[in-house]
């Protein structure tokens, strides 16, 4: 199997990369430098010319709050270019994984959203990771859409390396403890993603590490494990203020997997103390 990887360079897409190399499998890793999500012509060259059986779809526009200072950019690549994607993927006969977020859904109550649950994203991001989710749907019979949330690896910034950047310098952090979701360990998620593709079993799915935080609960842990002395301070989304509107409730539900016949991502905290040692924080 032949598989592109889009935003080779970020996160994911870094870790799924090394997964499949892992595996023997063949692949191209793309950044925006090979493939342009913008302009159709790049992005049709790109997959036709390396003709995959598989793509997924990592590549994204995540600065949430800029989202809202500029929606055209976002919007361009989130939306309209996952729909040049799936169109090439169409026209190529390859099947597509596209990575979406827990942003689509309203986040409100306690309850773990269910991949068939009614979406209703409140901010430009989410709304434009849901167009991507159409346009995936609309173009493809043969996708797999995979919403994750809270997301770190070792390639780029993420949550954890910020606490840690800013525990140098403070010994007091405002951290939000309002808003409850999963942590999501990229190193965990692209061996789920690759043996994915692997199969036939398309569909919807919430792919995150197990159990549930705060924000404030996930820094206190990174504290611990590193043995650094900061205090977090929990503070309402209100009262921490931020440009985007964010979900207060980011559980989802895996029992989708479970019934698929996909192994479940470890423990969260399990996941944080490994992530810790491969960056070399403990």
């Amino acid at each position: 199997m032949k598989v592109l990887v889009t935003g080779a360079t970020g996160q994911l897409g870094f870790d799924v990369c090394a997964e499949l190399a892992r595996r023997g499998a063949e692949h191209w890793g793309v950044s925006s430098r090979e493939m342009d999500l913008r302009d159709d012509a790049s992005v049709r060259r790109a997959v036709l010319d390396y003709g995959p059986d598989a793509v997924i779809h990592c590549a994204a526009w995540t600065r949430v709050d800029a989202a809202e200072d500029d929606p055209a950019e976002c919007w361009a690549v989130n939306a309209d270019g996952t729909a040049r994607l799936a169109a090439a993927c169409r026209e190529a006969g390859a099947k597509m994984l596209y990575i979406s977020t827990d942003y689509v859904f309203p986040g409100d109550g306690e309850r773990f959203y269910e991949p068939d649950d009614p979406t209703r994203p409140a901010g430009v991001y989410g709304k434009s990771k849901l167009a991507g989710e159409e346009a995936v749907r609309s173009a493809l019979e043969r996708y797999f859409i995979v919403r994750i949330s809270w997301v770190f690896g070792k390639n780029g910034g993420n949550f954890v390396k910020t606490m840690l950047r800013l525990s140098e310098s403070r010994d007091l952090l405002r951290v939000v403890d309002d808003q409850i979701g999963s942590p999501t360990y990229t190193r965990d998620l692209a061996p789920l993603l690759c043996d994915m593709i692997e199969t036939e079993k398309y569909g919807v799915y919430h792919a995150t590490n197990e159990g549930v935080c705060s924000w404030a609960e996930l820094a206190r842990e990174i504290f611990a494990l590193t043995g650094r002395t900061v205090t977090v301070q929990g503070v309402t989304t209100e009262e921490y203020g931020a440009r985007a509107p964010r979900p207060k409730n980011s559980r989802m539900s895996k029992d989708c997997l479970t019934r698929a016949g996909f192994a479940r991502l470890p423990d969260w905290h399990d996941a944080l103390e490994r992530y810790l040692k491969e960056i070399e924080a403990i």
